[in-house]
């Protein structure tokens, strides 16, 4: 699943190029996971005034209202001037005056989403309980301690949750953990505030490391420019089960959290 990384460096890599553009037509496929919200055709006109991203959404913001985009389980957004005809598994073009943003979405788990305004209630249902956008300057160590102290959860399926912190997903999770030195089925509320704050950094430290890294392939994953990700080259315990730590050469083991696989390295996470 494309993590908060993925749709960042999604967002990258079209945002300014869609920005200002008009309108000009709208295409549906097959059936996403929500409907579109609006007539197609009642877009025609509008002018996208920019991109921004909430956690795992992009939200294009329109003159009149906004489009809300989830990649879902394997979606996937390009930006062409030139496209080619749409496959079998494309079930979103808008047309524009600058050119063509497509989603493409094999298993179709993603969607679009219209909303009369940031505040309506399709866009409160599907952003309204977000956490903490981890990488803005509103996500404070101390507030996060404080809420980590309210879950009795394993810490990684409180960073999952999303409801304190947005967008540290399954990989992501992995990687901080292990920089923090936090074993993964720790209670959250067992944390102290040095620990959470070293926790606080890691995550800022991992996510920004995998947007710069243009995120992470693992399967099909690439930004509007078809390119791919690399941050999965350079992880230190996700997906490497059975290989040596690069820091302390022990196994990286792996378990089963919530029915997600969890990595982790038993020597340099201890507690």
């Amino acid at each position: 699943m494309p993590e908060l990384p993925e749709v960042e460096v999604t967002r990258l890599s079209f945002a300014d190029r869609i920005a200002g553009a008009r309108i000009e037509g709208v295409r549906l496929g097959k059936p996403l996971r929500w409907a579109l919200g609006c007539l197609p055709e009642s877009l025609v006109g509008r002018e996208v005034l920019g991109v921004r991203r909430r956690g795992k959404y992009l939200l294009l913001d329109l003159d009149v209202g906004l489009l809300l985009l989830h990649l879902g389980m394997s979606g996937s957004l390009r930006f062409e001037v030139t496209p080619g005809p749409a496959g079998p598994h494309d079930h979103f073009d808008l047309v524009t005056n600058r050119g063509l943003l497509r989603l493409h979405d094999p298993r179709r788990f993603g969607a679009v989403v219209y909303a009369t305004a940031g505040d309506a209630p399709e866009a409160h249902k599907l952003l309204g309980h977000l956490g903490a956008e981890p990488l803005a300057d509103g996500f404070d160590p101390l507030a996060f301690h404080a809420g980590l102290r309210l879950r009795s959860a394993p810490i990684k399926q409180v960073l999952l949750a999303g409801d304190l912190v947005v967008g540290v997903g399954n990989i992501y999770a992995s990687e901080a953990l292990f920089l923090a030195g936090i074993r993964p089925t720790v209670p959250a509320r067992q944390l102290s505030l040095a620990r959470a704050r070293k926790l606080h950094g890691a995550v800022r430290q991992v996510l920004a490391r995998a947007v710069e890294r243009g995120g992470s392939t693992l399967r099909d994953f690439s930004n509007a420019h078809g390119e791919q990700g690399h941050f999965q080259l350079e992880a230190m315990v996700y997906g490497r089960e059975g290989e040596p730590c690069r820091v302390c050469g022990g196994a990286i083991r792996s378990m089963r959290q919530g029915q997600r696989s969890t990595f982790f390295c038993l020597r340099c996470q201890r507690g």
